[in-house]
């Protein structure tokens, strides 16, 4: 109780505390989002999954198209800046796509424009946030920093999942996506106020953006366990955007009960993650991507339970666990990525993670409605799983993900040989 305590003493530091709060309530205006748009829009009239899923398409393209140019800026210009411009651009899509659908004018080129400035918006905020936070949390306590905004994100996505499933029922979509762009807004007036002093980065250099991305390309390459873990997520995260964004709200719409029992499944997850802060908290093995990737594995659950046609209940408990595991996973991979990577480059390794990692998106997105209608909702969720196992397991294969040592666990390595 004494160590969980000290790791609450960051909180007394004020930028860090404006930090958390400004992600706390980008979060919870995120969480707003799924739920919301997805009963939205398939409330529409003659709207389908094709509908959504072409919606979220164009939400998830932008941004990987924009990844690389937002990890460029955000390591050329003052990133509380950049986070600002990219929280008013997400208020700006999200707050467009309610008022569409409050007065019932939805054309989806409409949609999709509005959407895909989401995206674009997404692409410029969070390559700056990985970058933001070695500069206000030291060193020695960056663990503690990266699980302590876990906390206020996750914390932020369980009310978010139970509030704007109630606000979707209650009042429609169109309100819960407005409430969502407000909390944008806000977040970005909020960061605006953090002030980092002028020797926390490196100033801009006159490279060409070509050049820069050349740097950063030979950065995240020269790394083998980043690589092949964004390899891994390529695939991962396909599954997850067709089983989180198309095939479980169609699934929880046919059999489940609709959006309240969507918004249960996304509220379990988002318990889970709360969870795994505690763990990700005191948690420091020696082989932190090893064990970031075995964890993995539980991501599989949710959707094996769901594909089984397994009672809500469990398929809740499917979702805490995969939640604990990818809040650990997260806490894990971020801090390791802010210790390896050089500050001066880690938003544009960040930003080649973050492509690589979602590039296959769409095309989960893509090929869910046409999976769900050839193979049925419950099989194509079962396919979900199998991938999700299958490219963990390949991962697994490589000696950089087996072997990265935490930076304690080389010292004391090193310590032995002498």
């Amino acid at each position: 109780m004494h160590g969980y305590l000290g790791d609450l003493g960051l909180l007394k530091d004020r930028r860090f505390a404006l930090l958390l709060s400004v992600r706390t309530i980008s979060v919870l205006g995120s969480a707003f989002a799924p739920v919301a748009l997805a009963f939205g829009i398939l409330g529409l009239p003659g709207a389908d999954a094709g509908t959504l899923s072409a919606v979220l398409t164009a939400q998830s393209l932008p941004m990987i198209l924009f990844m690389l140019v937002g990890g460029v800026i955000a390591d050329r210009l003052p990133r509380q800046r950049v986070m600002m411009v990219g929280e008013l651009l997400m208020a700006g899509g999200y707050t467009a796509l309610g008022v569409m659908l409050l007065i019932g004018w939805t054309p989806l080129p409409a949609l999709i424009a509005a959407a895909a400035l989401a995206g674009v918006a997404t692409a410029v905020t969070f390559p700056a946030l990985t970058g933001i936070i070695p500069e206000v949390v030291p060193l020695d306590r960056l663990q503690t920093g990266n699980a302590l905004l876990g906390l206020g994100a996750n914390a932020s996505r369980v009310a978010g999942a139970v509030l704007g499933g109630g606000m979707v029922v209650l009042f429609g979509g169109g309100w819960a996506l407005v409430m969502s762009g407000a909390m944008f807004a806000v977040s970005g007036v909020l960061i605006a106020l953090l002030r980092l002093e002028p020797g926390d980065r490196a100033r801009g250099r006159a490279h060409s953006m070509l050049a820069d991305l050349r740097d950063g390309w030979w950065e995240f390459r020269s790394r083998q366990w980043i690589w092949v873990v964004v390899a891994q997520f390529a695939l991962l995260v396909m599954a997850l955007q067709a089983g989180h964004g198309v095939l479980g709200p169609l699934l929880a719409k046919e059999s489940l009960g609709g959006p309240l029992a969507w918004s249960g499944f996304l509220a379990g997850e988002a318990v889970g993650t709360i969870t795994g802060v505690l763990v990700s908290l005191r948690l420091r093995p020696r082989r932190p991507i090893l064990v970031a990737v075995l964890l993995c594995l539980a991501a599989a659950l949710p959707y094996l339970l769901l594909g089984l046609a397994a009672p809500l209940w469990a398929i809740v408990v499917g979702a805490f666990v995969a939640g604990v595991a990818f809040d650990v996973f997260g806490v894990l991979w971020q801090t390791t990525m802010q210790r390896e990577v050089p500050p001066e480059s880690l938003s544009r390794v960040s930003s080649y993670d973050m492509l690589g990692s979602m590039m296959f998106g769409p095309i989960g997105l893509l090929l869910a409605v046409p999976a769900a209608q050839w193979f049925g909702t419950e099989n194509a969720l079962l396919g979900c799983a199998a991938i999700v196992v299958i490219s963990t397991l390949a991962a697994l294969l490589s000696p950089g993900v087996r072997n990265m040592r935490a930076p304690e666990s080389r010292a004391v390595a090193h310590a032995d040989l002498k």
